[in-house]
């Protein structure tokens, strides 16, 4: 390794006898005439040392490399579209911490982009991502978690031995009353293992929205808060909610009034012929499961088909490979058919219908989807369609 700048000035003027150099900066010794009259001299006699022919050119490298990137500095300076005030910014530290050369843990998690839903296939809009957060979250995320990795949708869980509500509420980070009210319990219930329970990710109330509701009057029964509804449930704005829609009220408290309020909509009885398979080979891949729903599995890109006629109500689709996009439920469709039931199409890769269309039983509506990995695939394991039903029992149950 070649030594510092110093040592070898220091080198130099130790051969050409120049005390004048501990005296004066290099750029200005460089710049008199006597360095060169004296290296003249004294090098003429010295070609035949090797390296002290080395040590000469690396100190002019060094010069002309220091000299020249500092010009380039200056003049890309001068341009419009660069500035040396904003590298700070640029790489993320804050104008306090310029003398800091470490990214500070804080900065390390950078809220993410929004997710981006297609509307009636012509235009996007951000769709925000929940914003609450417990103290368990942030926990997690300082420990090194990344935020793809927090859950914010409702998920099932199956009871094991030793588990009481209580824990429950515990483990979950939840108020008892939360997994009361989602699992139509009381507090002297007793769980049996293999139970499924509904869990959500947050204290709240669920609600099945109904013809007529609105956030902001979700908001008054609850006493919730709509900013809070519409992040924590991928909402465009209040007023993208829709027939057969599962909304989360973070915090909301069950009000004195009748149970109705928040509970699935009474089943209506249908004909065994009324829904068909939403897919060609009608092969149950996952039985029953939240929210009364059946899934079928196949290849992806396989066609979907409206189970039974109606108008197409909302088509979500996003870029988003998180696995809780759009609730978990990824790209899907959602359709009311003429009795009021409403059926949900998730996982899809496509949609081959718009808001308002019209379609017939057995319409294509949909390409099937659920890769992991692929945009809008959301909670899913593999190819499939996450068949459900609102308003009615589906009819695949076994």
């Amino acid at each position: 390794m070649w030594k510092t700048n110093f040592e070898t000035l220091d080198f130099l003027s130790q051969k050409v006898n120049l005390k004048e150099v501990r005296h004066l900066s290099m750029l200005d010794y460089l710049r008199s005439k006597k360095l060169l009259n004296n290296l003249r001299i004294k090098i003429k006699g010295s070609l035949k040392t090797p390296c002290l022919c080395l040590r000469i050119i690396a100190v002019f490298l060094f010069i002309f490399v220091s000299a020249g990137s500092g010009l380039i500095v200056k003049s890309l300076a001068g341009k419009n579209d660069f500035y040396l005030a904003n590298i700070s910014k640029i790489i993320g530290f804050e104008e306090s911490e310029k003398g800091n050369l470490f990214i500070s843990l804080t900065e390390r998690f950078l809220p993410e982009s929004p997710e981006f839903v297609l509307v009636g296939n012509s235009s996007l809009k951000a769709s925000s991502p929940p914003t609450t957060f417990s103290s368990q979250v942030l926990g997690s995320l300082i420990a090194g978690y990344e935020p793809e990795d927090v859950k914010m949708v409702i998920t099932e869980y199956i009871v094991e031995s030793g588990d009481t509500l209580s824990s429950l509420a515990v483990k979950f980070d939840i108020s008892l009353d939360t997994i009361i009210r989602a699992n139509d319990l009381t507090e002297k219930s007793i769980l049996k293992i293999g139970q499924k329970l509904v869990i959500l990710p947050v204290s709240g109330i669920i609600h099945h929205v109904k013809s007529g509701d609105t956030v902001s009057g979700i908001v008054e029964i609850y006493k919730g808060k709509t900013e809070e509804i519409v992040a924590f449930n991928y909402l465009l704005d209040e007023n993208d909610i829709y027939i057969g829609d599962i909304i989360i009220v973070p915090n909301g408290v069950m009000p004195s009034l009748p149970v109705e309020l928040q509970s699935a909509p009474a089943s209506v009885p249908l004909a065994d012929a009324y829904f068909i398979c939403p897919h060609s080979a009608c092969r149950i891949s996952q039985g029953l499961h939240w929210y009364n729903a059946i899934d079928f599995d196949g290849k992806c890109g396989d066609p979907i088909y409206a189970a039974a006629a109606g108008q197409v109500l909302k088509v979500a689709l996003t870029g988003s490979t998180s696995r809780w996009a759009l609730g978990g439920a990824g790209n899907h469709i959602t359709i009311l058919h003429p009795n009021g039931v409403v059926t949900m199409y998730g996982h899809i890769s496509a949609s081959l219908v718009k808001p308002g269309d019209r379609v017939s039983q057995g319409d294509r509506i949909a390409l099937m989807g659920g890769q992991p990995g692929t945009a809008g695939a959301g909670l899913s394991t593999g190819c499939h369609v996450h068949f459900g039903v609102t308003g009615a029992r589906n009819p695949f149950a076994r």
